[in-house]
C-alpha cells in the first residue's frame, strides 16, 4: 500500500494505493500553522473509510508521498531563517543588480526591488579565481574566519555562499565551508558551485540564498513529517516531490530544500500527460489545477513536460529567482478562495487575494466575510449546499448571497445573480491569461491542445475556458479533484546531476564532452544503486543546454547519444538543435555556430505502476440525480440535470445543460456542450 499527499493552500489531498492498483482518495482542511496536522486527519479519513485504526492503515504502507508547499510559503510570508551571504570582495551586489528585466518599463513608480538577502548581511571575502579556474588571490583564511566571528555575534542561523568562477575551481568555496563547519558548527550552509553549477552569477548567487534560508524550517519541518507519522505507526519509505516532477527521500530533500519550492503542483502535469495521452488524440495538452488560491498551469508538448530555470518567487524581476530546473509552472492568484472586490474605478477585481483556508470563503460559515468565486458557484446554483465535499461540509448559500449582494451586486448596480456570473466571468477570464501566456510564448496553438482540468474547482469553469481558449476537448479525469496527489503516485525517485563545460559546434571538443557525460553517467548510476535500490525499473536522460553564438539565453536540447562519436553525432546534435529553436522562436539559422554550455543527466526510478488505478466507488442506480435551477450567462436560470459522476454510463454522449457531482468535485456544462465518460473514469467534453 502507498500513500500520496498532496498539502494545498485550503486542503491537503490524499490518494491511497492498495496493493492491487486500486485507488481512493480524501480530503482533509489545511492547517496553515501545522500543515503536518492535515495530512495526519486525511490519514485518519482513510484509516475511518476501511474500519481500522490509523495505526493499522499506515502499518500496510510501504511508501508515502508528500507534495508540499511549505517552503514556497515560507519564501512568501517572510519566515525563512536569517540568513548571511558571502561573496567575492568588490562584487557584494549581485542579489541587488539581479538581471535585467521590466515589466512596466515605463512606470517610475515601482520601487526597486530589496535583495533576498539585506546588504547588512552580505560579506565580502578577500580571494579570486578566473574564468580558468586558476587562482589569482589566494582566499584569506584569517578573514574569513574573522566574518564568521560577527556571523556568529549576529545570531546567523543559516549561511550561503557564492565566489565567482567557484564552478571553474570550488576550492575556496569548499574551504569556506570547512572553516564554517570548524567555526560555526550546527549552522546549515550551502555553496553555490554543489547547489547550481551555472555560468550566471546572480542565478547562481539567488538560489544558493533561498537554499540556505529554507535548511533551518525544512529540515524541522521534513523531521516534524516523519517523526508524526512513525509515532503515529507508520514504518514506511517518506519521500517529497521535488520542482522537476519526480520524489526524493525527506532526508535527503532536507539537505537542498529549494527543490521543494513548487514540490505538489510540479505534479499536476505528470498525471495531466497520462490522462491525455489516454483520452485525447491531440497533439498538446494544457494543464491547469485549480486550487483554493492559485490557478497552476503547465504544458505537455508532444508528450515531454518542458522545465525551465526562469521561475521567479513573486513577480518577474521583481520577485526573486530560483535558477534551478523546474516543470514550467505559470501560476496566478486565482481559484475557489479568490476574493471578488470592486475598486475605485467601479472595476471588478477577483483575486490574487484569497480567503485561503482560514477564514475561507463565507459560504463555508469559519468566520470569511468577503465573497469569493466558490461563493458566487454557490450562489449560482453550480454547487449543491448540502452535498459539498460528499456532504462532509454544508454550505450557507444565504450568507454567500449577502455577501455578493453587498461587496459587488450593489457596487455595479446589477442584480445578485448577474455579479455572481460576473464574477465567475472575471475570474474565467484571468486563468485564460495565465494559460495564453505558457502556450503562445512557447508557440502552441490552444486550439490543438486538450485542456485538462484538475483541482477540486477545476469543474466550475473549465468548459467557459476551453471555449474561450478554442480547446477542442476538455478532459476531467476521474482523480482530478487531488490530480497533484495522483501525480506522486505515477512520478518517479528522481535526481539531476548538473555540470558546466562549454563548447562550440566550430570548436567541438568531443573528448571533453564524453568525460562530462561519463562523469554525469556515473553519478546516475551510483543513485540506482543506492536510493533507486529496488526500483522496477530506470530511465536516464541527457540533456544540454545550447545557444546560437551571441544569444544571451540558452534552451534544453535532449541527447540522443550517450557518448558522440566522430563528425556526424555533432551534425544530428545540431540539426536538433535548429529544430527546437525554430519550433519554439519560430526561425532558424543554419549559418550560425551552437554553443552548448550546460549539461544535465536525469536519472528516474520508477516504483509504481505503469498504469494509474482506479477510484473505488459507489455508483447510484440512476444517472441523474435530481435537478435543480442554475445560471448561466446569456441564458439566465435553468432548469439543469444533475448528475452522478460514477453513474455515467461510459462512451454515451450527453448533452448540457447539466452539473456532474462527486464526493470531490462538481462538473458544471452549460447549454452549449457535451459530454461523455472515457474508459479511464475521466469526463471527456467537448465545448
Amino acid at each position: 500500500m502507498r500513500f500520496a499527499s498532496d498539502t494545498g493552500g485550503t486542503f491537503t489531498d490524499l490518494i491511497v494505493e492498495d496493493d492491487n492498483g486500486n485507488l481512493s482518495m480524501y480530503k482533509a482542511a489545511t492547517t496553515p500553522d501545522d500543515p503536518v496536522k492535515g495530512v495526519l486527519e486525511a490519514l485518519s479519513h482513510a484509516a475511518k473509510d476501511r474500519d481500522i485504526e490509523l495505526a493499522d492503515l499506515l502499518a500496510a504502507g510501504s511508501m508515502l508521498i508528500h507534495g508540499t508547499t511549505h517552503a514556497l510559503n515560507a519564501i512568501l510570508t517572510g519566515n525563512t531563517a536569517k540568513t548571511a551571504f558571502l561573496t567575492t570582495q568588490g562584487h557584494p551586489d549581485i542579489l541587488v543588480l539581479r538581471e535585467a528585466g521590466r515589466l512596466e518599463p515605463f512606470n517610475f513608480h515601482v520601487p526597486y526591488p530589496a535583495p533576498y538577502i539585506p546588504r547588512s548581511l552580505t560579506f565580502e571575502i578577500p580571494e579570486r579565481i578566473d574564468s580558468a579556474g586558476g587562482v589569482l588571490h589566494k582566499l584569506d583564511e584569517k578573514a574569513v574566519v574573522s566574518t564568521i566571528t560577527k556571523l556568529k555575534k549576529l545570531n546567523v542561523e543559516a549561511v550561503s555562499i557564492c565566489l565567482l568562477w567557484s564552478i571553474a575551481n570550488p576550492a575556496h568555496e569548499l574551504r569556506i565551508g570547512a572553516l564554517l563547519e570548524k567555526h560555526l558548527p550546527g549552522i546549515p550552509y550551502t555553496l553555490s558551485h554543489k547547489l547550481n553549477p551555472a555560468l550566471r552569477e546572480y542565478r547562481r548567487a539567488s538560489s544558493a540564498a533561498i537554499d540556505a534560508s529554507l535548511k533551518p524550517l525544512m529540515t524541522r519541518y521534513l523531521g516534524s513529517l516523519t517523526d508524526r507519522l512513525a509515532a503515529a505507526g507508520f514504518r514506511g519509505r517518506t519521500l517529497v516531490l521535488t520542482s522537476q516532477g519526480g520524489m526524493v527521500d525527506a532526508h535527503e530533500l532536507a539537505e537542498w530544500p529549494i527543490h521543494a519550492i513548487n514540490s505538489g503542483p510540479s505534479m499536476a502535469p505528470i498525471a495531466g500527460r497520462y490522462y491525455a495521452d489516454l483520452d485525447s488524440k491531440l497533439p498538446n495538452a494544457i494543464i491547469a489545477d485549480t486550487g483554493g488560491t492559485t490557478y497552476d498551469v503547465s504544458l505537455v508538448r508532444r508528450g515531454r513536460i518542458p522545465k525551465t530555470r526562469e521561475t521567479w518567487i513573486g513577480q518577474p524581476y521583481r520577485g526573486h529567482m530560483t535558477g534551478c530546473p523546474s516543470i514550467d509552472i505559470k501560476s496566478v492568484g486565482a481559484g475557489g478562495g479568490s476574493i471578488a472586490r470592486v475598486d475605485e474605478g467601479d472595476i471588478l477585481l477577483v483575486g490574487p487575494q484569497s480567503a485561503g483556508a482560514v477564514p475561507g470563503p463565507v459560504c463555508y460559515g469559519t468566520g470569511g466575510t468577503e465573497p469569493t468565486l466558490t461563493d458566487a458557484c454557490v450562489v449560482l446554483g453550480y454547487l449543491d449546499p448540502k452535498f459539498f465535499l460528499g456532504g462532509a461540509m454544508r454550505l450557507d448559500v444565504k450568507a454567500a448571497k449577502q455577501a455578493i449582494k453587498a461587496k459587488v451586486a450593489k457596487p455595479l448596480g446589477l442584480s445578485v445573480m448577474q455579479a455572481a456570473a460576473s464574477t465567475v466571468g472575471v475570474a474565467t477570464e484571468n486563468m485564460v491569461q495565465a494559460i495564453s501566456e505558457i502556450t503562445v510564448n512557447q508557440g502552441i496553438d490552444p486550439a490543438d491542445a486538450a485542456l485538462v482540468g484538475g483541482g477540486g474547482g477545476a469543474g466550475l469553469n473549465s468548459v467557459f475556458i476551453a471555449r474561450r481558449l478554442g480547446c477542442p476537448q476538455l478532459v476531467i479525469p476521474e482523480t482530478g479533484a487531488g490530480l497533484s496527489a495522483a501525480g506522486a503516485t505515477m512520478s518517479d525517485l528522481s535526481n539531476d546531476f548538473p555540470a558546466m563545460f562549454f563548447t562550440t559546434s566550430a570548436d567541438w571538443d568531443e573528448k571533453g564532452v564524453n568525460a562530462v557525460l561519463r562523469d554525469l553517467d556515473s553519478q546516475c548510476r551510483a543513485f540506482q544503486k543506492g536510493p533507486g535500490k529496488g526500483a522496477k525499473s530506470h530511465k536516464i536522460e541527457f540533456t544540454v543546454e545550447a545557444r546560437y553564438a551571441s544569444q544571451v539565453w540558452e534552451i534544453d536540447l535532449p541527447l540522443r547519444n550517450l557518448r558522440f562519436s566522430g563528425k556526424s553525432d555533432l551534425a544530428k546534435l545540431v540539426k536538433d538543435f535548429h529544430a527546437a529553436h525554430e519550433e519554439i522562436f519560430a526561425i532558424r539559422d543554419e549559418d550560425s555556430v551552437v554553443e552548448f554550455v550546460g549539461w544535465m543527466a536525469s536519472v528516474n526510478c520508477s516504483f509504481g505502476r505503469k498504469k494509474a488505478g482506479r477510484l473505488k466507488h459507489k455508483a447510484a442506480e440512476d444517472a441523474v440525480v435530481g435537478r435543480r435551477k442554475a445560471y448561466f450567462d446569456g441564458h439566465g436560470s435553468i432548469d439543469t440535470a444533475i448528475l452522478s459522476l460514477h453513474s455515467l454510463k461510459t462512451g454515451k454522449t450527453y448533452h448540457g445543460p447539466a452539473i456532474i457531482e462527486s464526493p470531490f468535485t462538481t462538473i458544471v456544462i452549460d447549454p452549449k456542450a457535451e459530454f461523455k465518460l472515457a474508459k479511464s473514469g475521466s469526463v471527456v467534453i467537448t465545448p
